[in-house]
């Protein structure tokens, strides 16, 4: 498919299944946490997911190409923020709720409007985007001060932050380094294979690796590695390379939506008015921050 100046149908249509998935992948990791320690589980799916990508270019035709010098220069530094990303994620939902954690990690845009002002040519701080960080940082801090006793922590929050810290500085770089020469399934293989060393060294410091595991958990780890990673996040490359950054990550307004959502339904989690304020701040920050700009007529 040829590059797109604009999010189409079939875009907007991926995009929020993009999101549900994303909503839906962190009950998915809450649960599993339960029968393997987060980092370890953060790295066997790492490891998996080179398996199950390795099988896709092998049943595709494509071959292995991890490119020139600079790309492998910026595949390891990728991978190794993909590590410090999900080695973060996946302690925040160990320690907080999946509605807090979704509303802070996905508040990812913010940051990656940040870094698109700091390093991305073109991408301006605007008046609007301003505004809208505005809204999405008082989000963040409502979300991290107005916490229930008993429900979630701070630790757990500031690692949810610093998780979506990690997601905007992997899309940025997939964007403005050589990465972008290379095939999507290249770029998260370099991402996988370079983090999943990385965490299964780390994780022996988190505590015991196995927990109380049961058939679900492996489930879990299944679904992890074939569909959130392995499909998910082709997907989501894929749709970086294809249309404009500020695009797609405007759609992810919709999955601190659906992740408080999917807490409440399917985990009881408590959604109390102060979470529910910064997720609509947040929303709201997402929107104003990827508003196009107005265009003033010829002439």
């Amino acid at each position: 498919m040829d590059k797109r100046d604009h999010i189409d149908l079939t875009g907007a249509v991926m995009l929020t299944g993009f999101s549900i998935l994303l909503a839906f992948n962190q009950v998915v990791i809450k649960v599993t946490n339960g029968g393997l320690q987060p980092v370890f589980f953060a790295g066997l799916r790492s490891l998996g997911a080179v398996l199950c990508i390795w099988l896709w270019l092998k049943w595709r035709g494509i071959p292995l190409n991890w490119g020139g010098p600079a790309v492998r220069g910026a595949g390891i530094a990728i991978g190794c923020v993909f590590a410090f990303e999900f080695l973060l994620l996946f302690i925040a939902l160990d320690l907080t709720t999946v509605a807090r954690t979704s509303v802070l990690f996905y508040a990812m845009p913010v940051w990656m409007a940040l870094g698109a002002h700091l390093f991305v040519p073109g991408d301006r701080m605007t008046a609007s985007r301003l505004a809208g960080l505005s809204l999405s940082v008082c989000g963040v801090a409502i979300a991290m001060l107005g916490r229930s006793e008993g429900v979630g922590s701070l630790w757990g929050d500031l690692a949810a932050v610093g998780a979506a810290m990690g997601w905007a500085a992997a899309g940025l770089m997939v964007k403005a380094t050589s990465l972008r020469t290379i095939r999507p399934e290249m770029q998260l293989m370099w991402q996988v294979a370079v983090s999943a060393p990385i965490l299964l060294l780390l994780a022996p410091l988190f505590g015991d690796l196995v927990r109380d595991l049961q058939p679900i958990h492996l489930a879990g780890l299944a679904f992890q590695i074939v569909v959130v990673v392995s499909a998910g996040f082709i997907l989501w490359f894929w749709l970086m390379s294809i249309y404009p950054a500020s695009g797609v990550a405007s759609f992810s307004f919709l999955a601190p939506v659906f992740g408080v959502f999917l807490g409440w339904w399917l985990l009881d989690e408590p959604v109390t008015p102060a979470l529910i304020g910064a997720l609509v701040l947040v929303a709201s920050g997402i929107v104003l921050i990827n508003r196009p700009p107005k265009r003033l007529p010829p002439g």
